[in-house]
């Protein structure tokens, strides 16, 4: 069956793939690569890695997918109008791969969110090509969660001395997975929007986990960070967006970060290791508590089944397009918000368990500012 593509979609499929290419085959060279990592330049050469690997690697995925049709259509819960290639979640996930893999050796739970992170990304391929159900979905968020719990990346939040401890860490665990996974998913509504939330959130931790000294997240959120920026100059440009990330891009970039939330150690204390990842990932969580508030007080939806099933215009980026902004300033603003927010946990790394509750209260009144302009454009939006 044969596909109409619009005409922004059909210059040459190489062309745009050339420089990443070959700015990829020159960071590699041994030479640059050593230069780099003596000079105590491994994160910004893993970020630059990653970076090239996608910009490299978006053109030849979106090419594939306007040839096999792989494309989201316009629809009345969607704010483009043509239909553009899916799948830029697949070259994302191959530039994070290879920076990962060619770049620094796996520690034990690395390795459990890599391969957590590769079954979310199978599944949201699937999804992306076939429209699979939403509980097939939540059935391969479960699996990948379990699979990175299995290798060791489990919260710690319930104390010793509590009877059944570890089922409750491990079930907060999943509920965190699935949570953080499906709230980055769902934010991926506008262009440019999921994967700068990615290189927001990725860039924090990295900054969060130098700061208390832990080698391998740095470089696990680097190639997060660069992946995501290689992928935005294709997404999130004006004209707009050549390719989106699909269910197989927003799945993954949540899962990592759920993922590098888990592993961290964030503070000299319990409240403190609790309150910086939650207020990195301040956005997404805030969004996907307060729809699912709304939508059942509202009555909307009446049970699990249906509130995963649920679509609709009714996400933070929805209300502010529905107060007046456009998309791009509602994308700049939603960005503001988060880069505030982890600025905030980066005030975090010396603070007592006082301190961390008054940032906490700092940021939870941004967000209340943020609920009563939503409440508005609600009104608005209908």
């Amino acid at each position: 069956m044969s596909v109409a593509v619009p005409a922004r979609f059909r210059p040459s499929v190489l062309g745009p793939a050339l420089p990443g290419l070959a700015a990829l085959i020159a960071l590699a060279a041994p030479p640059v690569r050593r230069f780099w990592t003596e000079s105590g330049l491994a994160w910004p050469y893993l970020v630059a890695v990653a970076f090239a690997a996608a910009f490299f690697a978006v053109p030849v995925v979106r090419a594939w997918a306007l040839w096999r049709g792989v494309l989201d259509q316009p629809s009345a819960r969607k704010v483009h109008t043509v239909s553009t290639p899916l799948l830029g979640g697949l070259a994302v996930y191959f530039a994070f791969a290879l920076t990962v893999l060619f770049n620094f050796d796996f520690s034990r739970e690395l390795k459990g969110v890599a391969l957590g992170a590769t079954v979310v990304v199978l599944v949201g391929i699937v999804d992306d090509m076939l429209d699979v159900p939403a509980w097939v979905k939540l059935a391969g968020q479960v699996g990948a969660a379990s699979i990175a719990m299995s290798w060791g990346v489990i919260l710690n939040l319930a104390p010793n001395w509590l009877p059944g401890y570890v089922w409750i860490n491990l079930a907060l665990t999943l509920l965190w997975f699935i949570t953080v996974t499906n709230a980055v998913q769902f934010l991926d509504g506008m262009d440019g929007l999921a994967a700068g939330l990615g290189v927001i959130a990725a860039a924090f931790f990295s900054l969060a986990a130098i700061q208390t000294g832990q080698r391998f997240l740095t470089f696990l959120s680097a190639a997060l960070l660069g992946a995501c920026l290689g992928f935005l100059p294709y997404n999130f440009r004006p004209g707009g967006a050549l390719i989106f990330l699909g269910d197989s891009g927003a799945s993954f970039i949540g899962f990592t970060l759920a993922g590098l939330a888990v592993m961290g150690e964030w503070g000299q204390n319990e409240l403190v290791g609790l309150v910086t990842p939650t207020l990195i990932l301040g956005v997404p969580l805030f969004d996907i508590a307060f729809v699912g508030v709304v939508r059942v007080v509202t009555g909307k939806v009446h049970g699990v089944r249906e509130w995963l099933a649920y679509t609709g215009r009714d996400h933070i980026h929805h209300r502010f397009e529905a107060l007046g902004f456009t998309r791009v300033r509602s994308v700049l603003l939603i960005f503001s918000i988060a880069t505030t927010l982890g600025l905030s946990a980066m005030l975090l790394e010396q603070a007592t368990p006082r301190q961390a509750v008054v940032v906490l209260l700092q940021a939870i009144c941004v967000l209340i500012v943020i609920a009563v302009l939503e409440t508005v454009g609600r009104g608005r939006g209908r």
